[in-house]
């Protein structure tokens, strides 16, 4: 049985797309701010969850791409695997452990279970993985501009999905590091990895999350200066890229390296990447 996703309605409109403050990463291309129009869109509430995914898994029998390839990324800090199971590090990242056996239903080693954290938003997913999920439910993944419209939540120029202040009057509004990274996260939003959907006060429009917690995967393809000259009305991304956009942040993200909590802020991944700190949202047809 497929699973009910919790829809929100957007209205189309026009917004500014892109860095407004001059704090985005030259390399990831989030100038010049521009004016972008889209038409209305009905887009999921939350990322989709463990509990959704298997409910897919278990309807198609589908493997994914960790699967088939035997292992996936999982932060060091939060791994629950053996040390035989540790195949190595990433290169110039060495917080990411090669883990054999972690994928989706066990998202920090072979021993962790999925449902032990059913509502918990699905990872080590490929972009080809989410597509596939949404072929069978359905649904679509967001372009980029839909995606930045719906997660700024009507306000125009803002650093943030809420406003300008990370935490305003104290209070965290999204899962991201607090400490030194990678040796030492204090929790102070009270996660260490993933917290379960709905953690945090939604923004305007209804959605959950849209920074921080796991990165999500839009359908464009990903090139930095394609701002320079992409469409007004609802651009689609180009035609050709180093890999596929992701959105929001995650869970990993601090500004002492990796400050792309920002509502504007982008990145992108090979379509067959997979770790435990991406995952995805979907638009319904």
């Amino acid at each position: 049985m497929k699973p009910t996703h919790e829809d929100i309605s957007i209205p189309g409109g026009t917004y500014t797309m892109g860095d407004a403050f001059g704090e985005g990463y030259p390399r990831d291309g989030e100038s010049p701010a521009h004016q972008v129009r889209v038409d209305s869109f009905t887009i999921d509430a939350t990322t989709v969850t463990n509990k959704m995914f298997a409910a897919f898994v278990e309807e198609t029998g589908y493997r994914t791409e960790a699967e088939v390839f035997g292992s996936s990324a999982v932060f060091h800090l939060i791994s629950t695997a053996k040390a035989d199971d540790v195949l190595g590090v990433a290169a110039g990242a060495p917080w990411w452990l090669n883990i054999r056996g972690a994928e989706w239903a066990h998202p920090t080693g072979p021993d962790s279970q999925w449902e032990d954290i059913p509502d918990h938003p699905v990872v080590h997913v490929s972009h080809t993985d989410a597509l596939a999920y949404c072929d069978w439910a359905g649904r679509r993944l967001p372009t980029e501009a839909e995606w930045e419209y719906a997660a700024r939540g009507g306000l125009e120029g803002m650093r943030y999905a809420w406003g300008n202040e990370l935490t305003p009057n104290g209070e965290h509004r999204c899962n991201i590091w607090q400490g030194t990274f990678p040796q030492r996260n204090t929790s102070d939003d009270g996660y260490l990895g993933t917290a379960p959907i709905k953690s945090f006060p939604p923004n305007a429009y209804g959605l959950y999350e849209v920074a921080g917690n796991v990165w999500e995967w839009c359908s464009d393809w990903f090139l930095p200066k394609y701002y320079r000259n992409s469409p007004t009305d609802n651009p689609q991304g180009p035609s050709i890229g180093a890999g596929r956009v992701m959105r929001g942040g995650s869970y990993l993200c601090h500004d002492s390296y990796c400050n792309r909590y920002r509502v504007a802020a982008r990145t992108s991944n090979t379509p067959e990447s997979s770790s435990g700190n991406c995952g995805f949202r979907t638009v319904a047809l």
